[in-house]
């Protein structure tokens, strides 16, 4: 496995305490896309998330203490920026997104085309069903980020996505936020003029018994990401300056 960049693909696993289920979907990333490489996003775990992790194969980067799903994905956004990847695939650590589709979601990431690549579970029928509070929380969203790119949005807080080096150049920046990155983070790479796209994936239900959207944190959930958005509305958009950089506004 190639740990220099020159594979030129990059998959990236946040993961908080999943050791029963990250070396799962290392070995099925490392199947489904044996040209990539595999790093995992050690958010601070109390298991054994981090061994079992590297005795799977994957480069493993572990943050002292628990920073939330944003930075995670950050810090793998940074990792890959830094190394020189060109494009990037990012996939939860609990199971829940079947890794056979990593090569859809690359096949569809082609210049003029595509630049962000979303894994829908609702683009068609395979069978995903959300909790009740959670598929309002969807089709919120759906609605906001539709109106706002101008095109159809069904799934906006997929975290299955894929995208190009000129996106995570944006994402390594402050424009990236900490905690549920979702509809946010669409809305803004669209305002930077990056081109959004849909593919179905399939996704199987959360086994683990715990959610980032559980207890009281869909209510919280839904406040952060009306905010952010408002926030994104309100900001000027991103512009990329002659040297690479963004202008953020």
């Amino acid at each position: 496995m190639s740990t220099n960049g020159a594979g030129r693909v990059l998959v990236i696993i946040p993961a908080y305490n999943e050791e029963p289920t990250v070396a799962r979907v290392i070995a099925g990333a490392r199947q489904h896309a044996p040209q990539a490489d595999v790093v995992v996003v050690d958010d601070g775990s109390t298991d054994r998330t981090a061994e079992v992790a590297r005795a799977a194969g994957a480069t493993v980067i572990s943050h002292p203490i628990n920073l939330g799903d944003g930075a995670a994905r950050q810090t793998g956004f940074k990792y890959a920026f830094r190394r020189g990847y060109e494009r990037v695939v990012q996939l939860d650590g609990d199971g829940q997104h079947d890794p056979a589709c990593i090569p859809d979601l690359l096949a569809a990431l082609r210049p003029g085309v595509a630049d962000v690549v979303i894994g829908s579970r609702f683009l068609e029928d395979k069978g995903y069903k959300a909790q009740p509070v959670r598929r309002v929380g969807m089709i919120l969203f759906s609605a906001i980020a539709s109106l706002v790119t101008g095109q159809r949005i069904t799934d906006p807080t997929s975290g299955y996505r894929a995208m190009t080096r000129e996106v995570v150049s944006l994402y390594v920046t402050d424009a990236y936020p900490q905690h549920y990155p979702d509809a946010d983070v669409l809305i803004t790479s669209h305002f930077a003029g990056f081109r959004i796209i849909e593919v179905p994936v399939r996704m199987f239900q959360n086994v683990t018994g715990k959610s980032i959207h559980s207890g009281w944190r869909p209510a919280y959930y839904v406040f952060k990401m009306l905010l952010s958005i408002f926030v994104n509305l309100l900001r000027k958009r991103p512009r990329r300056r002659e040297d690479g950089r963004w202008n953020l506004g």
